[in-house]
């Protein structure tokens, strides 16, 4: 992924956020860091083609270009099908279907993309300690349980780029640590991983690059070209 000037505002023109530049290449891990309330979801939900930004530059996936600004059906169709094929995300709240099991719910991924991975669904259940939950319903569970939950959900399907926003925040801080690195693992070979996290300690521990987002008045600046800031 390549990203060069992109930009949101607020609906009420109070806070901008503004990406310089943004680049993603294989086997990344990169961890956005920053305080509550400075851009740092709203970037992920740019970034998984979810939010309208006011304006960018450049956006590019795997070489191809995608035109943001384009508000038309066709284009929120292509966007809708890139986002089932290319990514994985991980919202802060787990954001399960109730009327699914745990199970159904992990497997969604998959049935939008009309394929089948019953070997790595469990697999992922396992090492998220979560295989017992599987036929139970979302509200039948813990909190840390429902976010293992969707964390295997987002990776269910070996996405290229996995975008988490807060991944670890409801989880015992020695789940925390196994997810950090379960995030890296289960990305697909080619693929990369975007972390959000109030947590740089965490992050760095478990090999992530470390991207800070810079608080300059109403607007927040984020870019992995640390030149891009200056």
């Amino acid at each position: 992924m390549h990203v060069r000037d992109l930009a949101w505002q607020s609906p009420d023109g109070s806070f901008i956020l503004h990406v310089p530049e943004f680049s993603v290449h294989a086997g990344d891990r990169l961890a956005i860091t920053g305080p509550s309330g400075c851009g740092k979801s709203t970037l992920l939900g740019l970034l998984s083609l979810a939010l309208q930004p006011v304006g960018c530059q450049i956006f590019t996936l795997q070489g191809m270009s995608v035109n943001l600004t384009d508000t038309t059906a066709r284009a929120r169709m292509q966007k809708a099908a890139l986002r089932a094929r290319f990514f994985g995300f991980v919202p802060q709240m787990s954001a399960l279907l109730p009327f699914l099991s745990i199970y159904d719910n992990i497997r969604l991924p998959l049935d939008i993309l009309n394929t089948k991975a019953p070997a790595r669904l469990k697999t992922l259940a396992q090492r998220l300690d979560i295989e017992a939950c599987l036929t139970r319903m979302p509200t039948r569970i813990s909190v840390g349980q429902r976010q293992r939950a969707a964390i295997a959900r987002a990776l269910v399907h070996s996405p290229h780029l996995l975008l988490a926003d807060e991944p670890t925040a409801a989880l015992h801080p020695d789940q925390a640590e196994n997810v950090m690195h379960l995030l890296s693992t289960e990305t697909a070979a080619d693929g990369a991983v975007v972390v959000v996290t109030h947590d740089p300690e965490l992050a760095s521990k478990a090999g992530y690059t470390l991207i800070p987002a810079i608080l300059d008045g109403q607007t927040t600046r984020i870019s992995t070209a640390p030149k891009a800031l200056a």
